[in-house]
């Protein structure tokens, strides 16, 4: 009797707007591809597929329906939590389109947990969660973007972000969980060396990471150039991005 077939992986991101160019999408493929063993499923949620490399899967942003003017605030990102998105099926790992995948990926299939989430870097006493990275299975999760729809002004009142509903909601229901800590650092909270060696040391991978999370204050580029978007906050080249940042 034929083995059982494996359970479909899927990679997803998003893009949207003109912040982030498809050299994003692109490393962000390679370097998925050269850190997670065995076959995926690459999707891109976009409203631009231009020079988005072949092995993507593109499909547009399920419509949010959003009252016109207010902050985005990452609620788009609910949209991967609908109820049937485009046919996909199986699990489903979530990231950033500005991460820095640095160690393998295969794990973040198979930790345990209904739903996996980075745990707040900065308030840690706290539930909320990081969705740079959070996994989830595809369709499993329909009410989060449904009651999201329909009280979509009750939400935006009481959460600031989507990653703040969003940890809310599945908390309440029994199914949050994170990444274990070393997993996922943040570039600008464990990368960066003590003042005042950060004027001589360049930042650095914690020992433990697969995925740098860069929010806030500076993207891969910055990084890789040593740019602080805030005065009197020096970093020097982070020169192991090139390494890693790249098709």
């Amino acid at each position: 009797m034929a083995a059982p077939a494996a359970p479909q992986r899927h990679v997803i991101c998003m893009k949207w707007g003109t912040k982030y160019g498809p050299e994003y999408v692109n490393r962000l493929y390679a370097m998925v591809r050269r850190h997670l063993c065995g076959d995926f499923n690459f999707v891109c949620l976009t409203d631009d597929t231009m020079d988005i490399r072949n092995e993507v899967q593109c499909l547009p942003i399920p419509p949010l329906k959003l009252p016109s003017g207010i902050p985005e605030r990452g609620w788009n990102k609910l949209a991967t939590f609908a109820a049937d998105l485009y046919g996909l099926k199986g699990t489903a790992l979530f990231l950033d389109v500005d991460v820095v995948v640095v160690g393998p990926l295969d794990d973040f299939f198979t930790q345990p947990g209904e739903f996996l989430i980075i745990h707040d870097y900065k308030r840690p006493w706290r539930i909320t969660g990081n969705s740079s990275v959070y996994r989830f299975e595809l369709g499993a999760h329909p009410d989060v973007l449904e009651y999201f729809r329909g009280h979509f002004e009750e939400i935006r009142h009481r959460f600031r972000n989507e990653q703040a509903y969003l940890s809310d909601m599945l908390h309440r229901q029994g199914k949050l969980a994170y990444w274990p800590q070393d997993w996922c650092p943040s570039f600008k909270y464990h990368c960066i060396p003590r003042w005042p060696t950060n004027y001589w040391k360049q930042p650095f991978v914690p020992q433990g990471a697969r995925v740098v999370i860069f929010h806030g204050e500076c993207n891969p580029p910055d990084a890789l150039a040593g740019r602080r978007n805030r005065r009197f906050r020096h970093i020097e080249p982070a020169t192991w991005v090139a390494e890693h940042w790249r098709e």
